[in-house]
């Protein structure tokens, strides 16, 4: 499995004093250094962390893959053309929420993604929808010209019990397992950690997930590099036997295995 590092909130920090640092080129360049695959940037539309500068930045610094996490508005569209990420990950926003709170209605909007995927790929830009763990949403994605598809993990993480939990874990591997067999990419996101990640890295389908925020702050404590080298090590682990404390009793499971 892959992970890809989401350094919006590097550019929270720098913005929040109005200054020049945190860079978020510098960032990249220690997180590749400590083995991540990928860097991961949202370019709102309301640019409340990365600016459109930063992408220009970050697409001449990162060596590894630029994932561009944009909605599919007409301006977005045109800086990722004239940027060309190696993917452009579509996903709802809303100005009010703190961050992403769900996945693309892809059934509502197929009109305009299939315009916007078809645009992207133009310039040869994969795309992958950000979708929760849905099969009528998943078809729908396919069906309009998408590659791969990110599951929405953040029910999943935001469970309060371990019966819930499991119980959004199957979902997202049926889910996985679904968009596998029409031949879509699976990426994985929102609101993973150290904790609970292990069972997400044990479902075979899933090929990459995108983790930030838990990364940033373990950072604090750590340092940038010790906190992107433990999720690299938890990541690439994959097996969910080892975070029995998340499934205690009745709802352990094992390696992936949720038939």
């Amino acid at each position: 499995m892959r992970l890809s590092i989401n350094i919006d909130h590097i550019a929270t920090l720098r913005n929040a004093r109005g200054a020049r640092d945190p860079d978020p080129a510098e960032a990249v360049r220690v997180v590749e250094r400590a083995g991540a695959d990928g860097i991961v940037c949202h370019l709102r539309e309301d640019r409340r962390h990365i600016r459109d500068e930063d992408v220009k930045a970050l697409r001449k610094t990162i060596t590894t893959k630029l994932d561009l996490e944009m909605a599919a508005t007409k301006e977005i569209v045109r800086i990722a053309l004239r940027v060309r990420p190696e993917l452009a990950t579509l996903v709802p926003e809303k100005r009010k929420e703190l961050t992403t709170e769900g996945g693309l209605d892809v059934l509502r909007h197929k009109r305009p993604l299939a315009k916007a995927i078809k645009n992207l790929h133009g310039k040869k830009i994969a795309v992958s929808l950000f979708v929760d763990p849905a099969a009528g949403q998943i078809r729908a994605a396919k069906e309009i010209g998408a590659e791969m598809i990110e599951i929405h993990t953040g029910e999943y993480a935001n469970a309060r019990s371990n019966r819930e939990r499991g119980k959004h874990l199957r979902r997202i591997q049926e889910s996985a397992v679904l968009a596998r067999s029409l031949g879509l990419g699976v990426n994985a996101g929102h609101g993973l950690d150290y904790v609970n990640i292990s069972p997400i890295a044990a479902i075979r389908e899933i090929e990459e997930v995108s983790i930030g925020h838990a990364v940033i702050v373990r950072a604090i404590g750590v340092g940038l590099e010790n906190a992107v080298r433990e999720m690299v090590a938890l990541v690439r682990g994959g097996d969910a036997r080892g975070q029995g404390s998340l499934f205690e009793g009745d709802d352990l499971l094992e390696g992936g295995d949720l038939t």
